[in-house]
């Protein structure tokens, strides 16, 4: 009878998915829909009349075009760089087994989640005229006075392939993982030999992680503003710092617009030729159908990259033969040339910020290397500045509610997603994703205009809202994996007993999902943390973000108390990283 009861009460799963999602729908209509629509919509009205003024001026000279086309220039470079240096490390670390995986996910997952504005100051150090690479080449010879390496296009995409990189490793990392490794290991029994096998039997399956990765890296590229601000010139300007430069020095809002309809355009299309290509359900590790249905597998198309394939097998294979016998490896993956490639990988993305820990404890001024003398002075005047110890204790405040609302709100999506039969699925996947695929630029300024008319701008409140925004997704993202790896049987088990749906939750779900819910908490606190661009505008040059003062400090001066701030920042971040990725696979092997 109790049973019965409860069912009569139980929601539809119509309605049960409609609660589910209504939070985080109604916080994406207020807070991304409507200040991005404003903002576009600004672009085409001034005074309250229609008018294309704005489109006119943004058009009439070449300057904007040809910064469009730089843009796009360094985000395919930059995308092209990142999947190539990225492809073999996600291909070694999805084939170790989940003991030895864990030590070299953590290390990618401490290069992605480590602030930009620290690799981008890192590197302002390394390639400086007295900096590591100018004293290497010095030493061994190479030149005989230091080059100027900063401020250029080769620093710029430098910067950028090292920040995205992790990007693109852990896309294609997800679709990888997911791959029959049995598939080329009957290709080798058929008699294909290694290369041939990898060639033609692995690598087109590890294609929509390959195009996944790359849009991920495009879209992520073409909204970037940090690394080109810092290490780039006058000739490698970003489309992204003129919309930066028409809202914060003219107040030009419909120019602004403007800018930003051109921006999204670019991405929109994009994503609609992936979209046709691949499909959008490929970005979250589902395979792929779309290209068989709509492509001829005996086109020309299809032959050309047959022929490639086959040819890149058959060089694979000869170079595999140089080796000695005893040296050869079953599989490509195995060998050591690829190991050593993914260590010069994971090098390149870790030492960097690595090297900020030693400047940080110079004895001396500067940021020359190598640092001369010990001192924690440095350290005495970050503790001792009240600009940084206010900027330290409002990120931590601000990151501490902006994971607790996005859990809130990211927590019942994932549920909808994971759990309930809904149409348009793929489609509300698509607008949980929506504030990672639209450049975060655009959501900033957006925001800034909305806040700026509602009296949140230089608040906390603000801060949390606009943080939110841009956390859920990864909330979401994260307790969907976990919810993949649950037994279901346990909550109907539990259900068949008397319990209720609530009592289901709170006595069998959440206990058994609790480390994957401290997991998703945790990155939305670095998420938050990190967070740069929305900071930028809704401090409103109040009170500032410890990024936002960060970014204050770098583009003003200088001073090597940023050396300590940046080993704080990776300190700290790799502690949350570190904990993060332990409940995470607590969770996952319950």
């Amino acid at each position: 009878m109790r049973r019965t009861a409860t069912t009569g009460t139980t929601p539809s799963p119509r309605l049960r998915a409609a609660l589910l999602g209504a939070p985080l729908v109604l916080l994406f209509l207020v807070l991304l829909v409507y200040p991005v629509g404003q903002l576009l919509l600004l672009s085409v009205y001034s005074d309250g009349a229609f008018t294309l003024s704005h489109y006119r001026q943004l058009f009439a000279s070449s300057v904007y075009a040809n910064v469009m086309l730089i843009t796009l220039k360094i985000s395919l470079w930059t995308t092209v760089f990142a999947v190539i240096a990225g492809y073999p490390v996600a291909y070694l670390i999805s084939s170790l087994p989940r003991e030895r995986k864990t030590a070299w996910v953590f290390w990618v997952l401490l290069s992605f989640w480590t602030s930009f504005l620290v690799r981008a100051f890192a590197w302002i150090v390394m390639l400086g005229r007295n900096g590591v690479v100018n004293q290497l080449l010095t030493a061994t010879g190479l030149q005989d006075t230091p080059s100027n390496l900063l401020y250029s296009l080769g620093a710029v995409l430098i910067g950028m392939v090292h920040a995205l990189t992790p990007l693109a490793v852990l896309t294609m990392l997800s679709v990888m993982e997911n791959i029959d490794r049995n598939l080329p290991r009957a290709a080798a029994t058929l008699g294909a030999r290694p290369g041939t096998a990898f060639w033609r039997v692995y690598f087109p399956l590890s294609m929509p992680g390959v195009a996944a990765g790359a849009i991920m890296v495009f879209v992520t590229a073409i909204g970037f503003f940090i690394v080109p601000a810092l290490l780039g010139g006058r000739r490698e300007i970003m489309i992204t710092q003129l919309i930066i430069e028409q809202v914060q020095q003219t107040m030009n809002w419909g120019f602004a617009g403007a800018i930003s309809v051109l921006l999204l355009l670019v991405v929109l299309v994009v994503f609609a030729a992936y979209d046709k290509l691949l499909g959008l359900s490929t970005m979250t590790g589902a395979s792929s159908d779309r290209g068989q249905a709509t492509g001829r597998r005996d086109g020309p198309m299809h032959r050309a990259g047959d022929a490639l394939l086959g040819g890149l097998g058959t060089a694979t294979d000869a170079l595999l033969a140089l080796m000695p016998r005893t040296r050869r490896p079953a599989q490509p993956g195995s060998s050591w040339p690829l190991r050593g490639i993914v260590l010069l990988v994971l090098f390149f993305l870790s030492v960097p910020a690595l090297l900020m820990v030693p400047l940080s404890f110079a004895g001396k001024s500067g940021l020359n290397w190598p640092p001369s003398g010990f001192s924690l002075r440095f350290y005495e005047e970050l503790v001792a500045s009240p600009l940084w110890t206010q900027a330290a204790l409002r990120s931590l405040g601000v990151g501490l509610a902006t994971a607790v609302l996005a859990m809130l709100i990211g927590t019942p999506a994932a549920f909808m997603l994971a759990r309930t039969q809904m149409r348009g699925k793929s489609l509300m996947l698509a607008f949980v994703l929506s504030p990672i695929m639209i450049p975060r630029m655009i959501i900033a300024v957006g925001l800034f205009y909305m806040f700026s008319r509602v009296g949140l701008v230089g608040t906390s409140l603000g801060l949390v809202l606009g943080h939110t925004v841009i956390a859920v997704p990864y909330v979401v993202m994260t307790m969907m994996a976990v919810l993949r790896h649950y037994d279901t049987r346990l909550d109907l088990a539990a259900q068949s007993l008397g319990a209720s749906p609530w009592q289901t939750l709170r006595f069998v779900t959440f206990p058994i999902l609790a480390a994957g819910l401290m997991s998703s908490f945790l990155f939305a606190f670095a998420t938050s943390f990190d967070e740069l661009t929305i900071a930028l505008f809704t401090t409103g040059g109040l009170s500032s973000t410890l990024p936002k003062q960060f970014w204050d400090e770098v583009t003003l001066q200088i001073s090597p108390v940023i050396a300590a701030v940046s080993t704080c920042l990776f300190a700290f971040i790799a502690a949350l990283i570190w904990v993060a990725d332990l409940l995470r696979r607590r969770s996952l092997s319950r």
